[in-house]
């Protein structure tokens, strides 16, 4: 296997082959990322594609300082923000404002219930939900850094996550009950 340091140094290079090997070794990874972020494989797939592409243009920033997967990821990421800020502009989730209040429930939902299903749930919530969620959840970013990553408010980032929890609980708590 070609060291990381050869493989971005061919790419520099436009040699195709390397890039696309590039592209196998870190594009199912990232295609996860994408998965949680979109509201559909369609959405998933211009995440990814849009992603390698800024990849692949700014590949000569990257330091060697940390991981190139964690360098990879967070171009990912910001791809999937920038996705969303651009669509936000056109769509506004009305669920966002006007979420219905539940109450947590005290026993453990997520038994039972598959890697799928559990991606599906959270591709079926509102967008600003899913959006937050994701980068706080699973990505680990605090409430402050979303608010500046989506220009809204800490106190948005922290309710839209709440609701985003209280409705994967809502939905969780349906499904067993199915």
């Amino acid at each position: 296997m070609v060291s990381e340091e050869d493989l971005i140094s061919q790419c520099l290079k436009n040699d195709q082959k390397a890039q696309g090997d590039f592209y196998k070794r870190f594009a199912p990874k990232m295609y996860g990322v994408c998965m949680r972020f979109a509201k559909n494989q369609m959405e998933a797939d211009d995440i990814l594609q849009e992603g390698f592409i800024k990849v692949f243009i700014n590949l000569k920033s990257f330091r060697n300082e940390g991981s190139l997967e964690g360098w990879v990821r967070r171009t990912i990421v910001n791809t999937a923000i920038n996705l969303y800020k651009k669509n936000i502009k056109h769509q506004k989730d009305t669920d966002i404002e006007h979420a219905e209040t539940i109450h947590n429930q005290e026993q453990d939902s997520i038994d039972g219930i598959s890697t799928k299903e559990l991606l599906k749930l959270i591709q079926d919530l509102p967008t600003g939900y899913r959006v937050v969620f994701n980068l706080n959840i699973i990505e680990g970013y605090s409430h402050k850094e979303i608010g500046k990553l989506l220009d809204i408010s800490e106190n948005t980032s922290k309710s839209q996550l709440s609701r985003a929890r209280q409705a994967l609980q809502k939905k969780l708590t349906g499904q067993r009950r199915t």
